[in-house]
């Protein structure tokens, strides 16, 4: 029995069906793309704030970065300092916890052409291992700052860590740059230097060199006699022996470097 043509009536309903369909679709697809942050809108654990894109190039100059360094940004936003990062060469990654947030920075790395080097991710800051970059910046509340501190104290010695406008308590910053001009918040950038871990008793030739280390800053004895002026940079460690600065670097279990005033080298070993 031959098929029965369908009623006009049905194939114009469905001909509209089609193209309601289609146009929801575009609809829904430019209502994503047309997003846009209000400032202090929530988040998960803070509120969006735009950091002022001088603020950004000043963290990063104050980090030193490179294009041999891997940036990562913790709670990346609308993307604007990784995107800054890879404009200068980085490969850098964002971290936001926001989907529609994650989705506006990779629009604005594609409007800004560094797809290759300017990745987004959705993820928890807490439950995120950023333990491969050499720098990470931030700028989150104090109380998430102190969370983060211990898995940022466990990071390679050296790695830069910048900050807008928080500390991390007692953690001293190494530098801290305020920017001038237009600026009227949010304008102050806080670098630490991931310190080497110290603390314990060395041998040398003169003696057990006994530190205590308060995360840069160590204290202690060479011999007999109080260390003064002890400080960390990374793997970089100077004290004073009485008048006498003792300047080294720290590669594991070992230390070497040189004596000011013509004292030769110094070498120790831990125990």
């Amino acid at each position: 029995m031959p098929a029965r043509p369908l009623p006009r009536a049905f194939l114009l309903f469905a001909v509209l069906l089609v193209a309601s369909s289609s146009a929801f679709a575009q609809a829904a697809q430019a209502g994503a793309q047309t997003f846009e942050p209000t400032v202090g809108q929530a988040g998960k654990d803070v509120v969006w704030v735009p950091t002022p894109q001088e603020l950004v190039e000043r963290m990063l100059d104050m980090a030193k970065v490179t294009p041999q360094d891997f940036l990562m940004d913790l709670g990346s936003g609308d993307g604007r300092t990784v995107i800054t990062a890879a404009r200068r060469g980085l490969r850098a990654q964002g971290v936001e916890y926001n989907p529609e947030m994650v989705e506006l920075a990779r629009r604005n790395a594609v409007a800004a052409g560094v797809t290759e080097r300017a990745t987004f991710v959705q993820a928890d800051l807490f439950e995120t291992d950023f333990s491969k970059a050499q720098v990470i910046t931030m700028f989150l509340l104090p109380s998430i700052n102190l969370r983060l501190r211990p898995k940022l104290l466990d990071m390679a010695p050296g790695t830069r860590i910048v900050t807008n406008t928080f500390t991390m308590s007692e953690w001293e910053s190494d530098e801290s740059s305020t920017i001038d001009g237009d600026c009227t918040s949010w304008c102050t950038a806080h670098l630490w230097i991931v310190p080497a871990k110290v603390a314990g008793t060395w041998q040398t030739d003169k003696g057990a060199l006994v530190l205590t280390q308060e995360f840069q800053r160590i204290t202690g004895t060479l011999g007999s006699t109080p260390i003064t002026d002890g400080r960390l940079s990374g793997t970089e460690i100077t004290f004073l022996v009485g008048e006498t600065r003792y300047a080294g670097r720290i590669d594991g279990n070992r230390m070497r470097g040189t004596i000011d005033g013509g004292g030769g080298n110094w070498t120790a070993t831990r125990n």
